[in-house]
């Protein structure tokens, strides 16, 4: 490999690696982040609630769900009211009580053995979904509520290709701004949707405008540093998207409504604006596209806020670059892509991880509102528990390699996977280890495969094909919200499939070749290269000092 090659990666060490400029940019990227994870809103407005029949014979103003009588008038399944149906009332209109004219409610007024169905429910909380608001109540409307998460993840697939065209062409800032202003228009018109119609119509463009911020977000962190940071970078993105959720979950506590909630964590979405003059365009991609005075002004900016000094060398192998290889990795034709066997077999192998990938984690994410307890806490949990998984992430990754990290967390998910199947109901503590280690590991599949996706494809084509797999990958996601239909056909289904995908994308993930240490590609024959010859290694990124 020619000295032209590595000189932004010499360029970027000799600017101190990860200096007060690029901590500066990497923070307003995290912010964007955090934002990001607005997108997984419909685990609250979509929720289920818990409501029983409303009983016009005995329920009075008050409306207390469990009223001493309840039992008489509506069947219990486990110990709780069943949804939609209750006992017939039987009672001899004149008998009252008292003064009040209250119909007696004792268990001779039922007759148990005949139950009818209701039109009007009484709500355990004051919580509002789109259930209150649209009438989406009982089994026979429930995939109204898992459809708003399929339609949202079906605005993910549409939008992905799209947005790694406009990140490849236009830019990585053009995308991430254009994309997070449009979802928040979407997502603060939702907040006033009349109908459910109209609900999963701005969901659907809510995600469709927005989906590509977060692969863009990622990959204009990865780009800003060298090799030796990539892997830190990757985890500490992974963990502000964890912070997002977080908030996501104490927003939606705090509001106990739908539509006030969107109008809280939407408005924000507008000051992404401010990115246009606030954060550089990625370094790499103006390089890709031969705008390197560009680059270079960007590089002087950076070296005189870090206060450091850029060889003019390698500012000249920039040029160099640029004027020998413009032609090479300005632009490839995505079709070129299926000319190299290698990289289509990559690619392939990749979209099959994405598909695991996706519905595990995403599965195991929107599945913990369901755990009993309180759903908000339980959700705010189960994203935590993401950031030790980072930080092993990060210690993994580095020590042992990428390919060895995506094998042994597949793994990991699917064996906590299994157990969780096979441990007893009433091991309570026992199954919530289970689960949250599989979620765990699932947290760690997701970011190496994020970071080793982005290290596998040349830089022209980077987005594109980072977008393709995730595009793919939401095929899993798409069906992770239909976990309670599936379940309904066996309780069991769910688990089953987490522990089966997670080991076949373990035992895949073996064919991919390392790319620790390794420089980005930048052409599709360095790409090829990886895991054949050593094209750039850390130590050959180090500045030359003397």
């Amino acid at each position: 490999m020619s000295s032209a090659d590595k000189s932004l990666d010499v360029i970027l060490a000799e600017l101190g690696g990860f200096g007060k400029y690029q901590k500066r940019n990497f923070a307003l990227i995290c912010i964007a982040v955090i934002y990001t994870a607005i997108h997984l809103n419909y685990v609250f407005t979509a929720r289920d609630l818990n409501y029983r029949c409303k009983v016009e014979e005995c329920d009075t103003n008050l409306e207390h769900f469990n009223p001493l009588w309840l039992a008489y008038a509506v069947p219990l399944e486990n110990g709780r009211p069943v949804k939609c149906e209750k006992f017939k009332y039987a009672a001899n209109t004149s008998q009252t009580a008292n003064t009040s004219q209250t119909p007696i409610c004792s268990a001779s007024a039922f007759d148990k053995n005949e139950t009818e169905s209701c039109d009007s429910f009484i709500y355990e909380t004051s919580e509002k979904t789109i259930v209150n608001d649209f009438d989406i109540h009982c089994n026979d409307n429930l995939w109204k509520l898992t459809m708003v998460g399929t339609i949202n993840n079906i605005g993910h697939f549409f939008c992905l290709p799209f947005a790694g065209f406009v990140s490849d062409r236009y830019g990585r800032r053009t995308l991430l701004v254009g994309g997070l202003v449009l979802s928040a228009m979407a997502g603060l018109a939702r907040s006033f949707a009349p109908s459910y119609l109209w609900f999963l119509l701005l969901e659907f463009l809510d995600t469709f405008f927005g989906s590509g911020s977060f692969s863009c977000a990622f990959i204009l962190g990865v780009e800003l540093v060298g090799p030796t940071r990539r892997v830190l970078i990757g985890t500490i993105i992974s963990c502000a998207f964890t912070l997002g959720e977080s908030l996501l979950g104490l927003i939606a506590w705090y509001a106990q409504s739908w539509r006030l909630f969107l109008r809280i964590v939407y408005p924000p979405g507008f000051l992404i604006l401010f990115y246009l003059w606030l954060t550089p365009e990625s370094i790499r991609w103006l390089l890709a596209k031969g705008k390197t005075d560009d680059a270079v002004y960007i590089l002087r900016k950076a070296a005189t806020v870090n206060g450091k000094t850029i060889s003019p060398n390698a500012l000249e192998k920039l040029s160099v670059k640029e004027e020998k290889d413009t032609t090479e990795t300005q632009s490839y034709p995505i079709l070129r892509v299926l000319k190299s066997f290698a990289i289509m077999v990559r690619l392939i192998s990749c979209s099959f991880c994405w598909i695991c990938v996706t519905f595990l984690f995403y599965g195991l994410s929107l599945n913990s509102v369901a755990l009993s307890g309180n759903i908000y806490l339980n959700f705010i949990m189960t994203s935590l528990i993401e950031i030790p998984a980072f930080f092993a992430t990060y210690i993994m990754m580095d020590r042992i390699g990428r390919r060895s990290s995506q094998f042994l967390s597949f793994i990991m998910t699917g064996c906590a996977c299994f157990a969780f199947m096979c441990i007893p109901e009433e091991k309570a503590i026992l199954k919530l280890s289970a689960y949250l280690i599989g979620k765990f590991g699932a947290s760690i599949a997701f970011t190496v495969l994020y970071v080793f996706t982005s290290e596998l494809f040349p830089t022209s084509l980077r987005h594109s094909l980072l977008a393709m797999c995730s595009m793919l990958g939401r095929v899993g996601s798409m069906v992770a919200p239909q976990i309670p239909i599936l379940a309904q056909v066996w309780h069991h289904l769910p688990v089953v499939l987490f522990g089966s995908m997670a080991t076949a994308a373990g035992f895949l993930s073996l064919t991919f070749p390392e790319t620790l240490n390794t420089k980005l590609p930048d052409t599709i024959e360095e790409a090829e290269a990886i895991g054949t010859i050593k094209i750039a290694k850390e130590k050959d990124l180090k500045p030359n000092c003397v």
